[in-house]
């Protein structure tokens, strides 16, 4: 394989590192700017004294829009590891007798027939709304096209020669799926989780926008879009332009690493 993928790779390994880093020290940096009022300075436009303008409280709009992507990244990533080791044990599971594959194969499509919104409102509206509600809901109607790939690559690697002379000296399938089977299929969980990533992150904003997702004291990035709405038709277009364009170029971002990791892998 060239060189280009892998560079490409690295590349936004590199920036999805510094984004990570941004994010995370950014509670320290920040402090208490995401909440600081100045009833002075309510609803103010872009400008050199505030960089994305201010809400309808005077907080600083820059501040409450790099929150909220922390809060969304944390959020995102947390659904999709949890949807990734759902679906990495249910391919597992399937790959130990055909009925329960049948099974399995039978819940994957049972869920990918229903609306993926409606079943994520049930789900969070059912545990009653918050961060582990919106993380539960994104991670349980996530998995099943991860799962369908990882079960049709483990259900083929279970097939290969080595495979075939690991159970001819005795060996346990358990012992077969640990130390044969799992390892193959770890790149495509990598890969995996991070095209789950953007999904899950549009989804809790989505989620939180229909007031059935983070609390809507916390400067979410669907909080900012839904208080915004209310102030967009008198022409306080920085309230919704600058929070969805920051959560646009980070979902972007992650997702461009997913498809050039994908073919570096």
């Amino acid at each position: 394989m060239s060189a280009q993928p892998r560079f490409a790779a690295a590349a936004y390994c590199g920036l999805f590192f510094m984004l990570l880093a941004i994010l995370a020290s950014s509670a320290w940096w920040l402090g208490n700017s995401p909440s600081q009022m100045q009833f002075d300075a309510r609803l103010m436009p872009p400008s050199t004294s505030h960089w994305l303008g201010t809400d309808a409280l005077g907080r600083e709009l820059w501040a409450r829009t790099v929150a909220g992507l922390r809060l969304s990244f944390w959020v995102g990533l947390s659904a999709a590891l949890l949807g990734t080791a759902i679906a990495l044990t249910l391919a597992a599971v399937a790959t130990l007798s055909t009925t329960l594959n049948a099974i399995i194969s039978l819940l994957i499509d049972t869920l990918l027939s229903v609306p993926h919104l409606i079943l994520l409102l049930l789900i969070a509206f059912a545990l009653g709304g918050g961060t582990q509600a919106v993380i539960i809901a994104v991670a349980f109607t996530h998995w099943p096209s991860l799962t369908r790939v990882l079960r049709a690559e483990l259900l083929t690697v279970r097939q290969a020669p080595y495979v075939a002379i690991s159970q001819g000296f005795g060996k346990r399938r358990g012992f077969i799926l640990v130390h044969h089977l799992l390892p193959h299929v770890f790149p495509h969980c990598i890969v995996g989780a991070l095209l789950l990533f953007p999904h899950a992150i549009l989804h809790e904003a989505a989620l939180t926008f229909l007031g059935v997702g983070l609390d809507p004291s916390q400067p979410a990035i669907g909080v900012l879009l839904a208080d915004a709405m209310r102030y967009l038709t008198a022409g306080y277009w920085w309230l919704g332009v600058f929070p969805g364009l920051g959560l646009l170029l980070m979902v972007l971002c992650i997702d461009r690493l997913a498809f050039h990791l994908r073919r570096a892998l």
